[in-house]
């Protein structure tokens, strides 16, 4: 139970600021999976079948999963950012009586809580768009791992990289061709081996990969959910790791 308390007295401060913009931060992460939504599901892919559905109705679940990765990494990094160079209250946490790990779970908290509220508001745009969609257990179960796998990510990089110029710098080399290139807007199957073997190594492709099986009732790749938990758990270890050498 301390744990807990620890983990919420952390996530507390963020929810404060949260519920005070909350509309804001909601209609900004959802601007670009909307364009993306309507620029390649009504625009590029109008008529296009792939896998065996039609193009709108494969790329939901994938613009589900890049929207659940940008706003959870992004809504992660920036308030451990934000705290950390501009209300200069992160060192003052260090120095409270909460362990690494809680402080780890607590700041990602509130990046998963973004995340899923995006996640959840392009979710049933889609499903108004393609109601042929399967939104069960499995689903919902992968959503919530993947948001929580992504803002540890966020917090993982936010404690590494300790500039906003480095921050830009990652976020350009890094995340925008994770954006494009993990599976979110095509199928992997189109890729060459060296390529694959490649995307194969960043959590957002198998975020997609289980996201959209279970969203269109294909077989569901257990692997990849083993590597997503992998991912998520040497984040985590990451994190503490870098807090413990950020208290000495």
């Amino acid at each position: 139970m301390d744990a807990v308390y620890d983990v919420y007295s952390v996530l507390w401060v963020d929810l404060r600021n949260m519920r005070r913009h909350w509309r804001s931060t909601v209609a900004t992460s959802l601007i670009l999976p909307f364009l993306y939504l309507i620029a390649f599901g009504y625009g590029l892919g109008r008529g296009i079948n792939l896998d065996g559905v039609n193009y709108l109705t494969f790329v939901v679940p994938g613009i589900v999963a890049l929207t659940a990765f940008s706003t959870s990494f992004n809504g992660a990094a920036s308030k451990l950012q934000i705290d950390k160079f501009f209300y200069k209250s992160f060192d003052e946490l260090l120095m409270s009586p909460v362990s690494l790990p809680s402080i780890v779970i607590g700041k990602a908290l509130i990046g998963v809580l973004r995340g899923l509220i995006s996640s959840t508001a392009i979710l049933i745009v889609g499903l108004y768009l393609t109601p042929t969609l399967t939104i069960g257990p499995l689903f919902v179960v992968v959503l919530f791992v993947s948001c929580f796998v992504f803002a540890l990510f966020g917090v993982l990089v936010a404690l590494v990289i300790n500039s906003h110029q480095g921050m830009s710098t990652f976020s350009n080399l890094v995340i925008l061709p994770m954006t494009f290139l993990c599976g979110t807007f095509f199928a992997l199957s189109q890729m060459p081996d060296v390529a694959k073997a490649v995307l194969y190594v960043l959590p957002l492709t198998h975020s997609s990969q289980c996201l959209r099986a279970a969203a269109l009732a294909q077989p569901f790749p257990w692997l990849s959910l083993v590597a997503l938990l992998g991912f998520g758990a040497s984040f985590f270890v990451g994190s503490v790791f870098a807090l413990k050498k950020a208290s000495i």
